[in-house]
């Protein structure tokens, strides 16, 4: 099955460089992630992804925060565990982020993919409290775009192709349908917690939230832009 975003636009096209920015750090982080010697891809783990035991310790907040090369919250949004981790985000990112970055523009999706990414992974760091293990992926920040997407685009569609035998069936939804029973999904699963997998549900919500105030936030300033360009 395969899902496209349909968002009618009369604006003319711009050059959006902020989305292809992040796919090609996702890359570049997964590539060399991969190509780290296994004796060693644990402790790089710990030094570039987000450990809850590490961020809540109040003798080390600051320094797993702010010390230079230690951003672990930012970092962690480029590393990836596997490759169906990264195409799963990237899939998501190209459906929801391009018609995004196209009416906030290159800088406010960059910052709001940023905020909710680190929010995101901040919320499942709090929801694990002082586990060792280690979060890692852009998951947050994909589910920030989601709730971007349907605050700047409430009556947009989304067109599944379904597999029928030999055929493809187009079925087009309302964005908001899809979007809700999303949400709803990651809800449940985040109550479920590690039975249903090792997946951060709680960094999923904290971003699709963040996403969603950030969009309201930005509305009024993006309305303005977008008549600004006519």
């Amino acid at each position: 099955m395969s899902v496209f975003s349909h968002v009618p636009s009369r604006q003319r096209s711009h050059r959006r460089w902020a989305t292809p920015l992040i796919v090609t750090l996702s890359m570049a982080g997964f590539v060399w992630l991969a190509n780290v010697e296994p004796s060693a891809r644990a402790e790089v783990l710990l030094r570039w992804g987000t450990v809850p035991a590490t961020l809540f310790q109040p003798s080390q907040m600051m320094d797993s925060l702010w010390e230079p090369g230690s951003l672990s919250l930012l970092s962690s949004l480029f590393l990836h565990a596997n490759w169906l981790h990264l195409l799963g985000n990237l899939l998501f990112l190209l459906i929801f982020g391009l018609p995004a970055e196209r009416s906030l523009g290159p800088m406010r999706f960059l910052l709001l993919f940023v905020i909710c990414g680190m929010a995101g992974n901040l919320s499942a760091a709090w929801s694990l409290d002082d586990s060792a293990a280690v979060i890692i992926g852009s998951s947050g920040a994909v589910s920030g775009l989601i709730g971007a997407f349907l605050v700047l685009f409430p009556r947009a569609e989304l067109a599944i192709v379904l597999p029928l035998g030999l055929f493809l069936e187009f079925v087009r939804t309302p964005a908001s349908v899809m979007i809700g029973l999303w949400a709803t999904l990651q809800a449940l699963f985040a109550f479920v917690g590690p039975t249903f997998g090792a997946v951060a549900w709680w960094a999923h919500l904290g971003g699709f939230a963040l996403g969603i105030v950030l969009a309201l936030a930005m509305r009024r300033g993006v309305a303005r832009r977008l008549r600004q360009r006519g």
